[in-house]
């Protein structure tokens, strides 16, 4: 077989896996995929050997996938601390060494970036930008800063209440100022908070609409919480980009709104679906156990009716939400209908969508970042595979993935023995 010319000469090194999944469909036959320094610059698919002196890392029989995209995380929450209040006594030294740790379990899970949708003043830029120099030890951090809240409202602790329009503007204006990635506001209430149930609306119409021009203004993307249904509604009226939960839930159970849902087609929300959990640990009361499951079967029928739905974690929300549970929803995604493909580009391709990162995350394609995860076998016939994570590169750089014991990596970040179900 004739040597293949490398697609750029001076490409650094070359990656070869049984399987590619680009990020839209799965290729066989050995594919190479070059990298020189932080990028993608060239790929491969003949299968025959590159020019000798391009250093070639062979993963045998894996797959080859774009690193993962978590678009909802507290980098700053422990799971295991159910009073998420008790950070407002926790210094910034110590929540920092906190949110670097939790950043480097997502990565050893094949996370290569995480959004971090609520932080306390803004330590989340802090890691954002030291964990930018070191791109073996964590993921790229994307950042919203503290969530724009109700006086009293829902994660009122991290420091973002605002009460009414013109103090939602000045909120989005400062949030732009310190160099957010993203805005977050709380359309509803929330579990974790005290004095404002999840279905409670915390802002109206007009008022999610004020925040969303004034982001859009800057140029920066903005994503509603919201469980309730007047709040879902209400956040996309007001030209939000996308929703985080989007759950639907009553005072007493759930009803889904199908013909808003079908306006969310229509204009293209984005739905930050939080079902990556584990699945062992103490048995959920049976209310809520009955209300997740009517929750993520009014996900797979929004899915079914073309919602742009993304599947992220809410990592550090609660017990079985450690953070690097991403995998875990993915193998829910599965179980749920969605095809394994499906499942896959959710966590991928159209989370790059989500975060505004298209054009350079999400995919193994010439010119995009060299983030890529290698996993043992073929995760198009068993999601389950997604645990089995053999090598990660974030920026091109390799990861060290022997800092996470075997086990961690073969069921996933959190064990079988942790108890509970955390929600925001």
């Amino acid at each position: 077989m004739r040597p293949v010319r490398r697609p750029d000469p001076s490409a650094v090194f070359a990656v070869r896996a049984a399987r590619m999944f680009d990020g839209f469909e799965l290729h066989t036959g050995h594919p190479l995929v070059f990298v020189k320094k932080s990028r993608i610059v060239g790929i491969d698919r003949s299968g025959a050997h590159p020019a000798t002196e391009v250093p070639v890392v062979d993963l045998g029989d894996a797959t080859l996938l774009p690193g993962l995209i978590d678009t909802h995380v507290h980098l700053a929450f422990d799971p295991e601390v159910s009073a998420k209040q008790e950070i407002v006594t926790d210094s910034d030294a110590t929540i920092v060494r906190r949110m670097r740790r939790h950043a480097g379990q997502h990565l050893m899970a094949g996370v290569t970036t995480v959004r971090d949708l609520g932080d306390r003043g803004y330590l989340s830029l802090d890691v954002r930008d030291s964990a930018g120099q070191a791109p073996g030890l964590y993921p790229e951090i994307l950042c919203a800063g503290p969530p724009i809240t109700r006086h009293g409202g829902h994660c009122w602790f991290l420091g973002g209440e605002a009460d009414g329009a013109d103090a939602i503007r000045k909120a989005v204006a400062h949030r732009v100022a310190r160099g957010v990635d993203t805005v977050k506001i709380m359309a509803t209430g929330g579990a974790i908070t005290p004095g404002w149930r999840p279905d409670e609306s915390q802002y109206n119409a007009e008022e999610l609409r004020c925040a969303a021009e004034a982001a859009h203004r800057s140029g920066v993307p903005i994503t509603a919480h919201a469980h309730g249904p007047q709040g879902i509604a209400d956040a996309v009226a007001g030209g939000v980009d996308g929703v985080e939960h989007c759950s639907f839930f009553t005072r007493d159970g759930i009803e889904p709104d199908w013909e808003l849902v079908d306006a969310m087609a229509e204009v293209g929300t984005y739905v930050g679906a939080t079902e990556a959990w584990l699945p062992e640990g103490k048995m959920l009361a049976p209310h809520l156990a009955q209300r997740l499951e009517q929750r993520t079967q009014t996900f797979a029928r929004m899915h079914r009716v073309g919602v742009r739905l993304v599947c992220c974690s809410d990592a550090g929300a609660g017990p079985r939400k450690p953070h690097g549970v991403l995998p875990h929803g993915i193998v829910h995604l599965g179980a749920n209908g969605w095809a394994n493909v499906e499942a896959l580009r959710s966590v991928t391709t159209l989370a790059a969508e989500a975060c505004a990162l298209a054009d350079r995350k999400g995919r193994i394609a010439v010119g995009h970042d060299a983030d890529l995860l290698a996993v043992a076998g073929n995760p198009l016939e068993r999601l389950t595979d997604m645990f089995r994570v053999s090598a990660v590169w974030r920026g091109g750089t390799p990861v060290d993935l022997r800092t996470v014991g075997s086990r961690e990596r073969r069921t996933g970040p959190g064990g079988s023995t942790v108890e509970g179900l955390g929600r925001s």
